[in-house]
């Protein structure tokens, strides 16, 4: 049987996830790792932290891979100073490569955003919100449909609860009461992709990171209901969609990786307060 090797992996990696589809600020690939090195155990998480590491070490893991970059907006230094350099550091240290695919996964078919939208209770088939120019079965977002008209209170409820849980939760503007069912999603910060909701002619469109004036404008001018998600949740659910299309183009290769999706919660908000109602 054939040996996983990190450039093996590495090759079915990037036919899933073309960094050529990758945005041109965007970091993608590989961030450490030997080439000619085995792999038997790919760790699958969407931040490059410290907290990540660490469980990639106690599993024994051989690859990171990971949907944010490290280092998104390049470097000059790797030193154990900051706590981007000590992960370099320590990944290396213990032979264990990190590889990143972003954007790239975003517009991917399937991609961040099939996997946010089965999460969410979508079926049948999906569309690119904002599809790819060169090809129209990839893109930014996607469009579907819930198998029956529910209120938007309904389906808030059934999208926290098919999201990994957070501090954060799931904020929601419209009226609780309205119908919806064909329903637009974007993986991540969805602030660019609002116009195209709106022409999209969708009844709600959940995404993560909306800003306060975009979003009150947005609702103001009548256009579909916003649900806002924390980012990190938006993204998680790709990772096992990730992991199985990996396990499966190395399988046909006669080649076989242990895979596991990291449940360790990265996002940033760690907790909430409310304001004190001082009448």
């Amino acid at each position: 049987m054939p040996e996983a090797t990190l450039a093996a992996v590495v090759e079915e990696l990037e036919t899933l996830y073309d960094p050529a589809w990758a945005e041109s600020w965007d970091a993608v690939g590989l961030v450490c790792g030997d080439p000619a090195a085995a792999v038997r155990r790919v760790l699958f998480a969407v931040d490059p932290v410290r907290t990540v590491v660490d469980e990639a070490l106690a599993w024994g893991a051989d690859l990171v891979v990971t949907h944010h970059p490290l280092y998104l907006r390049g470097t000059t230094s790797v030193a154990a100073t900051t706590f981007k350099g000590r992960v370099v550091h320590t990944l290396i240290k213990n032979d264990v490569a990190l590889y990143t695919a972003h954007t790239n996964a975003d517009v991917a078919d399937p991609g961040v955003s099939d996997a946010l939208a089965r999460a969410v209770g979508l079926t049948g088939d999906l569309v690119p919100l904002r599809p790819a120019a060169d090809d129209p079965r990839r893109g930014l977002g996607r469009i579907g449909s819930l198998a029956e008209p529910v209120t938007l209170a309904e389906f808030a409820a059934r999208a926290a609860a098919g999201l990994p849980r957070t501090a954060w939760g799931l904020r929601v503007a419209g009226d609780p009461d309205r119908r919806v069912r064909r329903i637009a999603v974007s993986g991540g910060a969805g602030d660019s992709l609002l116009g195209t909701a709106r022409a999209a002619g969708v009844d709600a469109f959940l995404t993560a990171d909306l800003r306060h004036h975009p979003a009150s404008e947005f609702v103001e001018a009548g256009g579909p209901a916003l649900l806002d998600a924390a980012h990190w949740a938006t993204e998680w659910p790709w990772l096992g969609q990730a992991a199985a299309l990996l396990t499966s183009v190395l399988g046909a290769r006669g080649i076989t990786v242990e895979t596991r999706v990291s449940e360790t919660v990265t996002d940033a908000w760690t907790t909430t307060a409310q304001c004190e109602d001082t009448k």
